[in-house]
C-alpha cells in the first residue's frame, strides 16, 4: 500500500491510499476522477481524511443501496451477494463512526448524515461512469450493451424498426428493448435511456425531445353507420370515445386561433395504446391517435379521420436518460440515429397523405 498526498488551499491536505499494483498513471487518473469531490468533502469537516480503495468501495455499495431502495435489490444490480452488501455498510459506518441508515425488518430509512453522505458518493459513482464511458468512447468501435424502455405501441411500430437498421449498423452494440406502459425508474432498473410521451419529470434525469407526433381524430365505418359522423367540434361532446388512460380526459381542437375543449366520455378506456386503436378499429367509440399508427389502418379502409382541418394536440417523444449519461458513444448514437430515422418517417408519411 502507498500513499499519495497533495496539498490544496488553505492548508488542507488529501491523502490517498492506493494499492502497490497500480502504477503512477492509474494513481493519478484515479485522483482526477474524485479529487473535486473530495476535496468539498474535506474542507466542509475541516479536517484531513484518508479514504482507502475498500472504503471507495463500500460508498459505492451505499450509493447502490439507496439508489435500489434495499440492500437485497443492490445486491441483484451490483452482482454481489446480500451478505456482502450488508458488509460494506456495517463497515462503512464504522469507519466513519455515524449510522447512515435506520434499518427494520420491513423499512429503511436515511439518516441525516446518511442523506448528506449519500450525496458526495452519488457524485464519486457518477465520475467512475464518466471515467468508464470516457474509455468506450476512445474504442475504435462502439460495443456493449444499450437497456431500452418503451411504451408498446410506439415500441412496436415505430422503435423496433428502428432498432433493426441500427442494429445492422451498429453490430456489437447489444439491444435489451423492454416494452412497457409503466412509466419505470430508469436509474433503479439499469436503463439507459427510457423512450416517453412526456414532459420530464425527475428532475434527476436528462431528456432529449427525439420527435413530435402528429395526431388526429378516427373512427371505423362500422360506427359512423350506427351514430353518424360528426362535423363540427361541439358534436363530438356526444359521441362515444376509446379513452387513452395515459393521456388527458380532454381533448383540445383548434383552427384560426380558436380553441374547443371536449370531454371524452365512453364505455371503454384502456392504458395500452395498440388496445385503444384496436378497439376504436371495433367500432366501440372514436379515439384520437397519433397519425403514424392511424394511416396504415385509413389507407386500409379500416379507419376513417374526421375534423381533419382542425389540429389535436401532438405528442412530443422525449429520449430520458440518468445523469451524466449523455457522454456514452452508445447511447449518442441511438439517440442521433432516432432522430434522423423519425425525420425520415416524417418524410415518408407526408408524402403519403398527399399522393
Amino acid at each position: 500500500m502507498s500513499k499519495l498526498k497533495l496539498g490544496v488551499n488553505q492548508g488542507v491536505v488529501i491523502t490517498i491510499c492506493t494499492h502497490k499494483d497500480l502504477n503512477n498513471d492509474d494513481k493519478v487518473n484515479f485522483i482526477g476522477l474524485i479529487i473535486d469531490t473530495m476535496i468539498e468533502l474535506i474542507t466542509k469537516g475541516g479536517c484531513v481524511m484518508k479514504v482507502s480503495f475498500e472504503q471507495l468501495k463500500s460508498m459505492v455499495v451505499f450509493a447502490q443501496i439507496v439508489e435500489q431502495g434495499s440492500l437485497t435489490a443492490a445486491s441483484k444490480q451490483l452482482g454481489l451477494t446480500r451478505a456482502v452488501v450488508s458488509y460494506h455498510l456495517k463497515k462503512l459506518e464504522t469507519q466513519l463512526e455515524v449510522t447512515l441508515l435506520n434499518r427494520s425488518t420491513r423499512t429503511m430509512a436515511l439518516t441525516e448524515a446518511g442523506i448528506a453522505y449519500y450525496e458526495r458518493c452519488r457524485v464519486i459513482t457518477e465520475q467512475a461512469n464518466a471515467a468508464n464511458q470516457q474509455i468506450e468512447n476512445i474504442k475504435s468501435e462502439p460495443q456493449g450493451i444499450l437497456k431500452i424502455s418503451c411504451p408498446v405501441n410506439v415500441g412496436m411500430q415505430l422503435i423496433v424498426p428502428a432498432i433493426n437498421t441500427f442494429k445492422r449498423q451498429y453490430p456489437k452494440i447489444e439491444i435489451d428493448l423492454q416494452l412497457t406502459d409503466d412509466v419505470v425508474d430508469i436509474i433503479k432498473n439499469g436503463f439507459d435511456i427510457a423512450i416517453r410521451g412526456v414532459a420530464l419529470r425527475d428532475s434527476n434525469l436528462q431528456a432529449t425531445k427525439l420527435t413530435t407526433m402528429s395526431t388526429c381524430i378516427c373512427g371505423s365505418a362500422t360506427y359512423f353507420e350506427h351514430f353518424g359522423k360528426p362535423h363540427t367540434p361541439a358534436e363530438l361532446a356526444s359521441h362515444k370515445w376509446v379513452v387513452y388512460q395515459l393521456s388527458s380526459k380532454t381533448l383540445t381542437l383548434s383552427k384560426e386561433g380558436k380553441k374547443y375543449d371536449v370531454i371524452l366520455q365512453g364505455g371503454i378506456s384502456t392504458n395500452n395504446a395498440a388496445a385503444r386503436t384496436a378497439f376504436v378499429e371495433a367500432g366501440h367509440g372514436l379515439g384520437r391517435i397519433p397519425l403514424y399508427d392511424a394511416w396504415p389502418k385509413v389507407q386500409a379502409g379500416l379507419l376513417e379521420i374526421i375534423l381533419d382541418d382542425y389540429k389535436t394536440k401532438d405528442i412530443e417523444l422525449y429520449g430520458v436518460f440518468p445523469p451524466g449519461a449523455a457522454g456514452s458513444k452508445k447511447l449518442r448514437l441511438f439517440i442521433d440515429y432516432l432522430k434522423a430515422y423519425f425525420v425520415k418517417q416524417h418524410t415518408a408519411l407526408g408524402m403519403l397523405k398527399n399522393v
